[in-house]
């Protein structure tokens, strides 16, 4: 909506309908569409990609967020940001009884997303968990999952303004990143990190936000086998991961890896995960006149958890 990412190959058409993560009733069906199990009337949702071919390698392999024919919502097909959408059927994903529309929906796209990304930490029930934009969108859905849904121990790192949230989220500790200094290579915060952390660092550090800066720290939080996931895309000016240096990583035997979305199983795992209280995505409703104000809202840097826009 905002051409953040100008530096993509493939521009958002113009006049495109942005949008994802919608949940809303099926009030028609294809041809086709006999074999799916759904009816008119069936809540369900529209994720980040709005299908997958599920025939390729990667899908195949349970990776759909590298499906080869993949179509993301609201870039190469009209988004959620209006009234009706149509939605593959062996894509979209059932809203289970009981979970309300707006609470189900950041769990479409920022829900599995970061659950996509604590699995691949492998990082296992009792061991630390650097959250790294704690208090964000994404950020304060890992938290929860980390800390309540897979028994991890969290370190949540923000702003000052989001401890609340981030603790209310279930971390165990919180490190307000403005308290340290910016010119020393992020040795300082990273020295508070690993003494939160028994004294060697986390085992695992999922990077929610988009800071440049955020991505530098991060390989410091680590310990020795100890895994970093990107989630969080710079914008307009990404940089190589400043702190990235062979001997670092060849010497704490580290690992960097990306992790872009989930694939439908994870997407129901998540969905249960909300269906069952153990995560409540902090959010708040607005109507769709007010996007734009939302949208600079993002950009400041002060939105505490997510936004559900009501098209009714």
């Amino acid at each position: 909506m905002t051409n953040s990412w100008s530096w993509l190959p493939h521009p958002t058409q113009p006049g495109q309908v942005g949008g994802h993560e919608g949940v809303g009733k099926i009030v028609k069906l294809g041809s086709g569409t006999e074999s799916s199990g759904l009816k008119v009337g069936d809540r369900v949702g529209i994720k980040w990609l709005s299908s997958a071919c599920t025939n390729c390698q990667p899908c195949q392999a349970g990776a759909e967020g590298l499906c080869i024919n993949q179509k993301v919502s609201g870039y190469y097909t009209p988004g959620t940001f209006q009234q009706y959408v149509l939605g593959p059927a062996h894509y979209v994903t059932p809203i289970p009884e009981g979970l309300e529309s707006d609470a189900a929906a950041p769990m479409l796209c920022a829900g599995l997303t970061v659950y996509a990304a604590l699995k691949r930490s492998n990082a296992r029930p009792g061991q630390w968990v650097v959250i790294s934009g704690a208090g964000g969108g994404l950020g304060h859905i890992a938290v929860q999952l980390a800390s309540k849904g897979m028994g991890l121990r969290v370190i949540g790192v923000d702003h000052g303004s989001k401890e609340e949230l981030v603790k209310e989220s279930g971390a165990e500790h919180f490190v307000d990143l403005t308290k340290f200094p910016t010119d020393d290579n992020g040795k300082a915060i990273s020295d508070h990190v690993k003494s939160l952390a028994g004294g060697l660092g986390a085992h695992a550090v999922i990077v929610c936000t988009s800071s440049n800066a955020a991505y530098a720290q991060s390989v410091q939080f680590l310990r020795f086998n100890g895994t970093m996931v990107c989630v969080g895309l710079p914008e307009n000016n990404p940089q190589p991961i400043a702190s990235a240096l062979p001997i670092t990583l060849i010497g704490k035997h580290c690992y960097i890896t990306g992790s872009a979305v989930g694939n439908r199983r994870e997407a129901i795992e998540v969905l249960d995960f909300a269906a069952r209280g153990i995560v409540k995505t902090h959010f708040r409703t607005e109507k769709m006149d007010k996007l734009t104000g939302v949208f600079e809202e993002m950009r400041e840097g002060k939105l505490q958890g997510r936004v559900v826009l009501d098209l009714s």
